[in-house]
Formats: structure tokens, C-alpha cells, sequence
């Protein structure tokens, strides 16, 4: 990627962040510096945090970077992703809130900070932290991702997940049935899902964004065919009853879940094919491949010339 399309790129994540208000009005105003991480992380040391109670003791926070699953049992507390550490004390009122009891595991769907920035609090709150070996692999090297305007420096040892997932792994908390499943390479090359069983409920983590075209790093291994094949595993997952906690957007549901594998179909063979007519990014962004779903999904962090130059990496 060159310069000059990288901080294009990261200035139109910038202003669509603030077009729908992440930037959390005049707390975050935007100066010559700032970059998607820094606008990220100021909406977040703003926002509130909001719980939107599911089934079976299965809630869902927002306003942390991603989406936060949580199950409270009466063994205590389990989440999938822990979201930014800026908001670490708004998410540990909602889970006092939610029970009263320890934290006792949690589970990271990738390694990307707005969804795994709270490794450390988790790990000295005495919880078992688990992820994947290529998510370990991520939280431990030093990683430049231009599209968010900064570079991650390896997580002290001490915050590091301390239990490695190596295959599909079922666990039995409070009651209910937590199966976790790698995926192949999609979003990014250690991603996961969690479904929990008597509750019906599927977290995918940024393998699905409700409503808005995702973010696809090609930096950690991921790639737009993976991000189909992902799609159309969490179809298999759900049925017309299962609620879908996504990495990003509101609450779902498989006809959502369809809707979005639907349009990364759509704009891959769009993309592929003025790629196989030898056309730069530049002349296929351009060409506007995205521009029939543009209105619907390129309103929020992700707008179509970005998601185009995700596309073409991988096509």
C-alpha cells in the first residue's frame, strides 16, 4: 500500500467514524493528528456502556470497541472479548450488574485491539484467558496497520491469553454448553466463534459486522474468501431462532447473517472481474464496484473505496 493511499484510506475511516457520531460529539473533536486508533479510543473513553440481555443468562455489551458477549451463571461470570482497556471500570460495573461473582474466563475471537485490549485487567482479575495460537502469535509481535494509523507493540507476557485453543473446545459453565470453533483464515488468521448451546445464541466475532462492510486484515492473514467461507459457517451455525452477536453493529439474526454473505459474493466478482482485466485499484475504485450497496453498508466504518482496496488484496 502506498503512503499516500494509506492515509487516504485511514482519513476516510476517520470521518465515517464521526459521520455516525463514534467519535462521541465534542469529547473526541477531531485535530490534524488524530487517527482511527486514537478517534476509536476516544469514543470509547466516552461512550457508555450498554447491556442488551439475550437468553439463557447471555447478555451483550456495546460500546467498547466491539461487541462483548457475556454469561452469567452461578459459577460466576464468563465473556467473549473484553473490549478496549479505557473501558475497563464502565465493563466491570455492567458485569458487577449482570453477577456478582468472579470473572472466570474469557475468550478472544482475534487479536485486534478494540476487542482485546482488556487482556491485562482479565488476567489479574484471575481469569483464564483463551485464544488461539495464531492470536497469541498476533498479541506478541510488533504489527503496523496503516488503515488505522498505528503501530502495536507486543503485549507484556503477564496479559498474554494463558490458555491456547487447539481445535474445537466445548465448556460446561453455569449451565450451559460454550462450544468454540476456530475458523479458517477470514478476518484474520486466528479468528473464532462461540456458540452457546441451551441459549441459542452465536458470537462470530469480526467474521460478521452487522450492517457495514467489514474490515479485512490482510496484514494478520486474512482475505476475502475466507471472510465468504466464515460467512457461510456461521449459516450452517445459526437457524431462523438463533440470535448473532456480531463483532460490529447491532444484534442479528441468520437472514442478516445471509444478507451479509450475499454481498461479500457479490463484491468479490465484481472486483475479480476488473482485476482480471488488468485494472489498478485505482481504476476498479473508480469503477465504483460497491455502489449498489453502498447506501446500506458503507455508512459507518468502512466506506466503499476501502472495502474495494480490502477486496482487491485478496482476489
Amino acid at each position: 500500500m502506498s503512503d499516500l493511499f494509506a492515509r487516504g484510506t485511514a482519513m476516510r475511516f476517520v470521518l465515517s467514524l464521526c459521520v455516525l457520531g463514534w467519535a462521541a460529539g465534542a469529547a473526541v473533536a477531531q485535530t490534524p493528528t488524530a487517527t482511527p486508533y486514537s478517534t476509536i479510543n476516544a469514543a470509547a473513553a466516552a461512550s457508555p456502556i450498554t447491556v442488551h440481555p439475550l437468553r439463557g443468562g447471555v447478555s451483550m455489551l456495546e460500546g467498547s470497541g466491539g461487541n462483548i458477549g457475556v454469561l452469567a451463571g452461578r459459577d460466576g461470570l464468563l465473556i467473549v472479548d473484553c473490549g478496549i482497556a479505557i473501558s475497563q471500570q464502565k465493563i466491570e460495573d455492567a458485569l458487577a450488574r449482570l453477577n456478582s461473582g468472579p470473572l472466570r474466563y474469557a475468550i478472544l475471537t482475534h487479536w485486534h485491539w478494540d476487542h482485546a485490549d482488556g487482556d491485562g485487567w482479565v488476567r489479574r482479575r484471575g481469569a483464564q484467558l483463551m485464544a488461539t495460537r495464531e492470536t497469541i502469535a498476533r498479541l506478541s509481535q510488533t504489527l503496523r496497520v496503516e488503515e488505522w494509523g498505528h503501530t502495536f507493540t507486543p503485549v507484556p507476557e503477564a496479559d498474554l491469553p494463558n490458555v491456547r485453543l487447539e481445535g474445537e473446545t466445548t465448556l460446561t459453565f453455569g449451565g450451559e454448553t460454550v462450544i468454540i470453533r476456530p475458523y479458517a483464515h477470514s478476518h484474520t488468521d486466528g479468528d473464532l466463534s462461540v456458540y452457546f448451546e441451551q441459549a441459542d445464541v452465536l458470537q462470530t466475532g469480526d467474521t460478521f459486522w452487522n450492517g457495514m462492510y467489514p474490515f479485512i486484515d490482510y496484514v494478520a492473514g486474512g482475505g476475502i474468501d475466507g471472510m465468504i467461507e466464515a460467512a457461510n459457517e456461521n449459516l450452517a451455525l445459526a437457524t431462523a431462532q438463533t440470535q448473532v452477536i456480531p463483532g460490529h453493529g447491532p444484534l442479528g439474526d441468520r437472514a442478516q447473517l445471509l444478507a451479509f454473505r450475499d454481498m461479500l459474493v457479490d463484491v468479490r466478482a465484481r472486483v475479480a472481474a476488473f482485476k482480471a482485466k488488468g485494472l489498478s485499484l485505482e481504476e476498479v475504485q473508480a469503477a465504483h464496484p460497491t455502489a449498489v450497496y453502498d447506501a446500506q453498508w458503507g455508512q459507518s466504518i468502512i466506506d466503499g473505496a476501502l472495502f474495494t482496496a480490502l477486496v482487491y488484496r485478496g482476489v
